[in-house]
């Protein structure tokens, strides 16, 4: 038996795990690599019987392409727990995806909304946007996953994974009101993953209420679980953790979540700090 078997942890990726918002405000095309200090400390931790999975709000062809840099060793939540999707055999492990349902509510909110700019994420990799605006297009820079403009919803097919809509903060506000005032508003998640980011998933897909599917799958008890974030969309994931951690540059939410140990900024080695605290608790 090893030190960490049927120990979990699982990390969001940007400004997490990857410093991702230092390459985006210094205009580089490419996000850096998984520092030394993290990529030690997760393989020792993988290579004596731990599970690692990153969580993220990305869907997949927006990780695709850094999933085989990093050292996973199980299926990883996407797009904020619409999918557990395993890279190694590149399907599905669970799925929490938008079906034909949703196709009435965007049709009230484009009436309400007539140039709502947002993403829409297939389940095959496909992203379409309606109205791209410049908060889509350095989105589709940052995550190097290329879109397709889409002039009507109704030429959309089903299922999806999620909805992004991006816009200025307060603009995202209203957009957030609108739907949750609604009556079917409540068949949805709405979340922030960035400041000029609001998600929409299927109810009950969230990075929390995934990670828990996943250490059943694993075979993890609740008391092995483990999570690390830095944003809104990661609070539902510190709720499940045994031990709540957030880098230091984490938001305010995180950072006041009752029992949140604060580690470092994610560019010095966060997740590296968790696996050490690990190492002394097993």
């Amino acid at each position: 038996m090893k030190k960490f078997d049927k120990v979990l942890l699982a990390s969001d990726f940007d400004n997490t795990l990857v410093y991702t918002k230092g390459a985006l405000d210094a205009g580089l095309t490419d996000i850096p690599p998984l520092c030394a200090r993290n990529r030690e400390a997760l393989d020792y931790f993988t290579q004596n019987g731990g599970y690692f999975a990153v969580s993220t709000g990305r869907a997949v062809p927006a990780f695709a392409r850094y999933a085989p840099e990093l050292p996973i060793n199980a299926p990883c939540i996407i797009a904020n727990g619409a999918g557990l999707y395993d890279f190694r055999t590149e399907r599905y492990a669970a799925t929490a995806f938008l079906h034909e349902s949703l196709r009435p509510h965007v049709a009230a909110l484009l009436r309400r909304f007539p140039n709502l700019p947002f993403e829409i994420y297939h389940t095959d990799r496909r992203i379409h946007a309606m109205h791209p605006n410049r908060y889509i297009l350095n989105h589709e820079h940052l995550t190097r996953a290329k879109i397709e403009v889409t002039e009507s919803f109704d030429a959309v097919d089903f299922p999806l994974v999620k909805l992004l809509f991006e816009d200025d903060s307060d603009r995202l506000d209203e957009v957030g009101a609108f739907i949750r005032a609604q009556d079917w508003g409540g068949e949805y998640e709405l979340i922030y993953s960035g400041e000029h980011l609001l998600e929409m998933t299927a109810r009950g897909a969230t990075k929390g209420a995934m990670v828990l599917r996943l250490a059943e799958l694993l075979g993890v008890a609740r008391s092995d679980v483990y999570c690390i974030g830095d944003h809104s969309n990661d609070v539902s994931m510190a709720e499940v953790s045994a031990i709540r951690f957030a880098p230091e540059n984490a938001i305010d939410e995180m950072k006041a979540l009752p029992g949140m140990r604060i580690v470092s900024h994610c560019a010095d080695g966060a997740v590296a700090d968790v696996v050490e605290a690990l190492d002394k608790l097993y």
